[in-house]
């Protein structure tokens, strides 16, 4: 296996596909770099060099008790990018990834970066606050970390239907990709899983996000039932000067496998401007 060891000794795995520009991915919750497979092989057989990590504390990387924080997560990425002395680089990051490579863009600038995609990203902020009325509940998250501990197995064969759209009318979701869903989600440490909850709903990317000065995209789905529109897409468009905000109508959280062949082509036009 690839893998680096970061500053703090945790290992941290990659996959490495293809020549050429490179496109670095980030994963979403309680996912892995194989979230990303749909789109790695296709950009990588049109001459794209595709590489996705599993986040630490998840998949085939070290879990660690701490760092399962946005900061470190930007830290270990941007490590893995010196590692590779990648340049020129297409970062894109779904849910919880999205927050990721913006909060690489705010801690560690643009030098090494050309563009930024967002899918179904959590920016700027989940949470609910004085300061972000559109935001969902404290309560909503602490339900995720309740059924997580309670019986993460459980809640990881159940989460998919609401992430994948399956429970709106004409909703689809094979049990092959419930299947590899929870195969994923059971590959995260419950610490890390549990610290995650609190990265991806409580971190503040606002000021991340006005550091963007690079050609940014985002793509979300309209009827995103985990990561809502409203506070999220819709929010972000305004604070990035010229970002791209692209809707896919009745679109679900998980669009990279829902919607894979319409992701790969907005991302391959994107990407060859």
């Amino acid at each position: 296996m690839a893998t680096i060891t970061v500053k703090d000794g945790t290992q941290i795995y990659y996959k490495d596909w293809g020549a050429g520009r490179p496109v670095v991915f980030s994963h979403g919750w309680p996912l892995s770099a194989d979230a990303w497979e749909d789109q790695m092989v296709f950009l990588a057989a049109r001459g794209y060099r595709c590489i996705a990590h599993d986040r630490r504390g998840h998949g085939r990387s070290s879990q660690p008790y701490g760092g399962n924080e946005m900061d470190t997560y930007a830290d270990d990425l941007a490590q893995l990018i010196e590692h590779l002395d990648l340049r020129d680089v297409t970062l894109v990051g779904h849910s919880t990834g999205g927050g990721e490579v913006t909060r690489y863009i705010g801690r560690h600038g643009s030098a090494r970066v050309a563009k930024l995609v967002l899918v179904g990203a959590v920016p700027p902020l989940m949470l609910k606050t004085e300061a972000n009325p559109g935001g969902l509940p404290i309560e909503i998250f602490d339900g995720i970390r309740a059924a997580v501990t309670a019986d993460r197995s459980q809640f990881f064969k159940d989460l998919p239907t609401s992430f994948y759209g399956a429970n709106r009318p004409g909703g689809r979701l094979s049990e092959g990709l419930r299947d590899s869903f929870w195969l994923q989600g059971m590959q995260a440490g419950l610490k890390n899983a549990l610290d995650c909850i609190k990265a991806f709903s409580e971190t503040d990317f606002t000021e991340d996000l006005k550091k963007v000065d690079v050609p940014m995209l985002i793509l979300h789905g309209d009827d995103d039932q985990i990561v809502p529109i409203g506070a999220s897409a819709l929010s972000t468009v305004k604070l990035v000067k010229g970002a791209e905000l692209k809707v896919y109508p009745g679109g679900s959280h998980g669009l990279p496998s829902v919607n894979k062949d319409q992701i790969n082509a907005d991302l391959l036009a994107f990407i060859g401007r």
